[in-house]
């Protein structure tokens, strides 16, 4: 079984196997054994071809034989296939992000930090937390281009001066996506950064841990700003539980169907109440596109009418706060996760 540590690392040098690897043992792992069965799990990030061909191929090289599995939270993906294709690997999935929210986020139900929706007076539009904005997640600034542009500044809107991940200035960021948008390098100089939040000083961590409640407590609804949000895959991470653990609704930025991949886990989504069709737009830059307009739509509301589909929305939210706090989510997610074992073999 091989897994990487720390946490949230995909670098080959920081693979970690068990039994261990040395020469030393007797039975050397590394000697080329045609019936042994590896188990490579790569489910905390997700796949991109440059790690995957930055990685996959030095484990390949050293584990030469036997049969290969990986475990990934990625489905119906594209990359599993090419892993597939070209590494030799026989792909698995689970939802281990549906697991670390459990982890993270148990207990939240139980505590007053955030008012009862009953209770709150709806002032904002939305709530967009946003930390890493540049390289994998620049799809984020295109997120941040249609809310400026659309001058819907007065929302809570938190973003970077610099980002912390790709040590890059924000302008310098938006520039390759001038091909895209020839103005945003324009609509970007015009907004002052860091954005920051009340106590906060350049968007810190907040992964595995809820927070941010009174500026939700405020907000319509919250943008889900996920890892991953271009190609033909599903992942999804613990970013889309947190308007559900704040029993609030959600527009997500993520790949085509992510909505739709939520659902077969239990949950409901907003449909009733505003656009989803976004969600089946296969254009990654349309998709986006189609959101900024669904947000200034709903900006340009009264403040009486966004309260009006706040309540309108508290019997979804609150069918996924319960799902998710009750059971329900867990059961699914289990029965998931035997599957998978009973596929491999285990």
């Amino acid at each position: 079984m091989h897994w990487f540590d720390p946490f949230g690392s995909i670098k080959f040098e920081d693979l970690t196997s068990l039994p261990a690897v040395s020469s030393a043992l007797p039975n050397d792992p590394m000697k080329p054994n045609p019936d042994v069965v590896r188990f490579l799990f790569w489910d905390q990030e997700p796949l991109h071809k440059e790690t995957i061909n930055l990685t996959l191929p030095s484990f390949v090289k050293l584990f030469n034989s036997g049969t290969r599995h990986i475990i990934t939270s990625e489905y119906n993906s594209d990359n599993n296939d090419y892993i597939q294709d070209t590494y030799g690997f026989i792909p698995h999935y689970y939802f281990f992000h549906g697991w670390a929210a459990l982890d993270w986020f148990r207990g939240y139900n139980r505590s007053f930090l955030m008012p009862a929706p009953q209770q709150r007076t709806i002032t904002k539009t939305f709530i967009a937390p946003n930390r890493i904005v540049a390289g994998a997640r620049q799809h984020r600034l295109l997120v941040l281009y249609h809310m400026f542009k659309n001058r819907l500044h007065n929302n809570w809107i938190s973003c970077p001066e610099t980002c912390p991940a790709e040590n890059i200035s924000i302008y310098d960021a938006v520039g390759p996506l001038k091909h895209i948008y020839s103005d945003i390098e324009s609509v970007f100089a015009k907004t002052d950064f860091p954005r920051c939040f009340p106590g906060e000083s350049n968007s810190p961590m907040h992964s595995c841990w809820l927070s941010l409640f009174d500026q939700s407590a405020e907000s319509l609804l919250y943008v889900v700003t996920e890892t991953v949000a271009t190609g033909r895959r599903q992942h999804l991470t613990e970013k889309i539980f947190k308007p559900i653990c704040l029993n609030m609704p959600f527009v997500v930025v993520g790949t085509a169907g992510s909505l739709e991949y939520l659902k077969r886990y239990g949950f409901k989504t907003f449909g009733h109440l505003w656009n989803e069709d976004y969600d089946n737009e296969l254009n990654d830059v349309v998709r986006i596109e189609k959101i900024g307009l669904l947000l200034k739509e709903l900006d340009q509301l009264s403040p009486m009418e966004k309260q009006q589909i706040f309540q309108q929305a508290s019997a979804v939210s609150q069918h996924n706060f319960d799902h998710f706090y009750s059971g329900g989510f867990e059961n699914i997610l289990w029965a998931e996760l035997t599957d998978m074992l009973g596929a491999m073999g285990v």
